[in-house]
């Protein structure tokens, strides 16, 4: 078990999900994801808020953080694990939020903007104003092929999707409300979202920020707190307070949606609890077959004025973690739900074969 040294302050997966790093009180730890194995830590005398990695290579993003940060919390440190040395470093005037890593950029996250830097030689090469982002809310795309790079427009609920192979740039309404968490696959052909309602996660095209698919977590409101996709873009998944990890089947077909109006979809769940609520009660007291019937009359009613809410794609999979804030992840074919939480616990869990609930195969404390 974790002591109070080892305090997780940061837990982050890799590009391809092939491993994890955690940022503890006095150095960092990195873990092989599946099969799971402690691959090796750092110890140092201060603590480490930030370990952004590249793929496997010895190269890793370090920022300080916790009571005691190692580096300063408005700098950012390449590491050469090897040389265990700083080879390179970038400052700011303001604490860093979130870095970014791929073969040939740094994307760095500030509250107010996003700096992109040329990997090889920190060369500036782009800057993006954004909203105010206190978490850090950035996707980056990992294959080499397309660099695609999703941020935080300056409206709330609006993504600025940048693909620097194309030296284009452009501006998706994702949502009503302020984002709350996104993610690219592993291409960057596909962008998810979700809002600080955290009942919607929307699949946007980064070809032309055409809207996909539209899945339903819940209808009542939640932090999302990761979304992943598998390698090959079959399956979604996403983590939030609720403690539960959802698991949603990604569309094949590549045709534009209607999203639905997230405002109507809230009156539309309420009045879902609702009715469900007096469904339960009435069956409490009576078996009158016409009050039965009356509240399926009232279910209609409502499917009328919100039919979008009522015809929702809710998950295929889901799987329950007990521990702290949980990040989600994939095995390489697929089959099998990864899940680290900040209390130290790592889950894995088969996807079923049909609808219904993961199967837990391991449950580890990370030492």
């Amino acid at each position: 078990m974790m002591n109070n040294k080892d305090e997780i302050l940061y837990i982050g997966f890799n590009q391809d999900q092939g491993c994890f790093a955690c940022g503890t009180q006095k150095g960092f730890k990195i873990y092989n994801t599946h099969p799971f194995k402690d691959t090796f830590k750092r110890e140092f005398d201060g603590g480490i808020g930030i370990v952004e990695m590249l793929f496997r290579c010895n190269i890793l993003a370090l920022v300080g953080g916790g009571s005691h940060p190692k580096f300063p919390m408005n700098k950012v440190l390449l590491w050469d694990d090897h040389q265990y040395k700083c080879i390179g470093e970038l400052s700011f005037k303001s604490f860093v939020k979130a870095v970014k890593l791929r073969k040939d950029k740094v994307v760095v996250v500030l509250e107010n903007r996003i700096y992109v830097y040329n990997f090889a030689d920190l060369r500036l090469i782009d800057a993006i104003d954004t909203c105010f982002n206190p978490k850090g809310i950035c996707a980056l795309s990992a294959d080499q092929n397309l660099s695609v790079l999703a941020t935080p427009d300056k409206q709330k609920g609006h993504v600025k999707v940048t693909v620097y192979e194309r030296n284009n740039s452009f501006v998706i309404v994702a949502h009503q409300s302020s984002l709350s968490c996104m993610a690219l696959n592993f291409a960057g052909t596909l962008l998810a979202t979700a809002s600080d309602k955290g009942t919607l996660i929307r699949i946007f095209s980064t070809e032309d920020g055409s809207p996909l698919q539209e899945v339903r977590r819940g209808s009542d409101k939640a932090e999302i707190y990761s979304i992943a996709f598998d390698k090959n873009s079959h399956w979604i998944a996403c983590s939030s307070d609720k403690g539960t990890i959802h698991i949603f089947h990604v569309t094949k077909t590549m045709n534009r949606i209607v999203l639905s109006d997230e405002n109507k979809d809230d009156q539309a769940a309420q009045q879902d609890e609702i009715y469900k609520t007096s469904q339960q009660n009435e069956a409490e007291v009576s078996n009158d077959g016409k009050k039965a019937k009356n509240s399926k009359h009232a279910l209609s009613f409502m499917k009328k004025i919100l039919p979008k809410y009522f015809d929702s794609e809710w998950s295929y999979a889901q799987f329950r973690v007990q521990d702290g804030k949980a990040l989600c992840a994939f095995s390489d074919d697929g089959q099998t739900l990864i899940a680290v939480t900040t209390d130290g616990s790592y889950y894995l869990a088969d996807i079923p074969k049909k609808k219904g609930d993961c199967i837990q195969r391991e449950k580890k404390i990370l030492q």
